[in-house]
């Protein structure tokens, strides 16, 4: 039986950070400021720590300066969203990431919607969602708009397929629906309470999974040919699909690690430097 080809994201992500660099270079050459991105990290949880500081070692790679901002678990939703209504008003911050989940205790979308829109480079605010559902100027949430890169570098185009996305988070389920859709592929979204989930997902010309529960979705689950982006990231490095037993039926899959995350990061450094030169009018 032949295995599913590998979508890796490495090399891509590579290329678009190269890309990105040269961008910045010449944006600080031009104007004499170097982009910047603000970092805010709620608490010392190690997923997220590492997270945050793996973003500011790829800012150093793309040359993208980056201020990190740490704040105690004991942060109130309130203190949170004055820190970032004040990065929001900083003309030397040109975007801003908030590192989630926040905590229990943080309202997170009041906590987003403290990011100025055209600092969002993360595509979490109302306002992002927004344009990027009407297709207008502006960020798009960085995890779907990588996944959509990571599609096109493989020669997928979604026009007149079937996509399932399980999961329905407004930062990956919902926005990455939203590109589909623009692309002209017919979604169904999948969730907690979707009957019958194996059945609908069998159905799928292309499946992402971004549910959050390790190998959610099986190899039996898979319809042979279909494209399987696993945007789930579990303990263990396990992502929300069983990649041994997806790998026999799929025609494409990404791996984890290895497939989503470096677009992710990719996307966003690229989002950084395009809304500082927008910022500095150049």
């Amino acid at each position: 039986m032949t295995q599913a080809r590998l979508m890796d994201g490495t090399a891509p992500a590579r290329r678009i950070v190269e890309e990105t660099a040269r961008q910045a270079a010449a944006l600080t050459a031009r104007t004499g400021t170097a982009p910047c991105l603000a970092t805010v990290l709620v608490g010392e949880d190690p997923a997220s720590v590492t997270y945050v500081r793996m973003k500011q070692n790829r800012c150093r790679q793309a040359g993208i300066t980056s201020r990190h901002v740490t704040l105690p678990a004991t942060t109130t939703t309130a203190e949170l969203v004055g820190v970032l209504r004040e990065l929001s008003a900083d003309p030397e911050v040109h975007g801003i990431l908030l590192q989630h989940p926040a905590g229990e205790h943080i309202d997170e979308r009041a906590a987003f919607e403290a990011i100025a829109p055209e600092k969002d480079v993360d595509g979490v605010t109302f306002a992002s969602f927004a344009t990027m559902s009407f297709g207008l100027p502006g960020f798009v949430s960085c995890t779907p708009g990588g996944i959509m890169r990571l599609l096109d570098e493989y020669g997928v185009d979604p026009a007149g397929k079937r996509a399932v996305v399980v999961g329905r988070s407004a930062i990956l389920g919902k926005p990455v629906g939203m590109l589909l859709l623009a692309r002209d592929a017919t979604v169904t979204y999948c969730h907690s309470r979707t009957r019958e989930l194996s059945a609908v997902v069998r159905e799928a010309d292309i499946v992402v999974a971004a549910v959050g529960r390790p190998r959610l979705i099986r190899g039996q689950d898979v319809k042979p040919g279909a494209v399987v982006i696993d945007a789930g990231y579990n303990p263990g490095n396990v992502g929300d699909v069983d990649f041994d037993s997806a790998v026999e039926r799929a025609a494409l899959i990404t791996p984890v690690p290895g497939g989503v995350g470096p677009m992710t990061i990719a996307t966003l450094l690229e989002q950084t430097v395009t809304a500082a030169a927008r910022q500095l009018g150049a």
